[in-house]
């Protein structure tokens, strides 16, 4: 004798609930890639505006700020350009030739998770930074946003090679062949160009890729992810 299923167990019914699930799930996940862009975008433009706007003072002022918080070599005072140098140009034509690098290199860190991409600038910053104060001549003063342009680069670059997502590979080969180029300014001998912050951005963005792509490298060992920051 046989007992006919209840209605919960009707085939056209459970996949009728699994073709939701799926709906829902795929509508989640367009929702939080949309939350993520418009939040990379407010904070790209964020920073963006803040360089224009400290610029705007620091030209009023005879470009007083570069001399007082730009980075100063192996000078205890001149420690305070680690955080602040990064936020100074010496002239309009050096801020708006750093505008679009920072615009697509730091929209597109941030595109790999608004914490994680914080976290990677943080990393760049410093790293950067520390690397100037370290090695530049000593009567030089070192500022200016293209530590995190060269950071943010090989963050993006690695990141995939890490991680061994196809998407970001493709990613980073898609931005090397756009900015490979300027990777040269690591290189010593042009007048007027801290080459040792840009060497020393390149190596924040090669620590930053190893550091956040752990859990990756944790999960194809077959280890147990650790906590990163937020992907959102």
């Amino acid at each position: 004798m046989t007992t006919p299923m209840g209605s919960s167990f009707d085939p056209d019914r459970v996949a009728g609930l699994r073709a939701g699930l799926e709906r829902s799930s795929g509508a989640r996940s367009s929702g939080a890639l949309n939350v993520l862009w418009r939040r990379a975008i407010v904070w790209t433009v964020g920073f963006v505006v803040l360089l224009y706007a400290i610029q705007g003072v620091n030209s009023v002022t005879g470009y007083a700020l570069d001399r007082d918080a730009g980075i100063r070599p192996r000078s205890l005072a001149g420690l305070d350009g680690v955080v602040f140098a990064p936020l100074l140009h010496g002239s309009w034509p050096h801020l708006l030739g750093n505008t679009l690098p920072v615009v697509v290199l730091g929209l597109l860190t941030l595109l790999t998770g608004i914490g994680r991409g914080l976290v990677a600038t943080a990393i760049i910053w410093v790293v950067s930074g520390l690397g100037a104060w370290l090695i530049s001549a000593g009567n030089s003063v070192t500022i200016g946003a293209s530590g995190l342009v060269f950071g943010w680069l090989i963050y993006l670059i690695l990141r995939g090679v890490f991680t061994r997502n196809v998407w970001q590979i493709v990613l980073g080969v898609v931005v090397g062949l756009l900015y490979g180029g300027i990777l040269l300014g690591v290189l010593p001998g042009q007048p007027g160009i801290s080459w040792q912050g840009h060497l020393f951005g390149a190596v924040g963005g090669v620590i930053a890729a190893w550091v956040l792509s752990g859990n990756e490298r944790r999960l194809r060992r077959g280890g147990t992810p650790g906590r990163l920051p937020s992907a959102g």
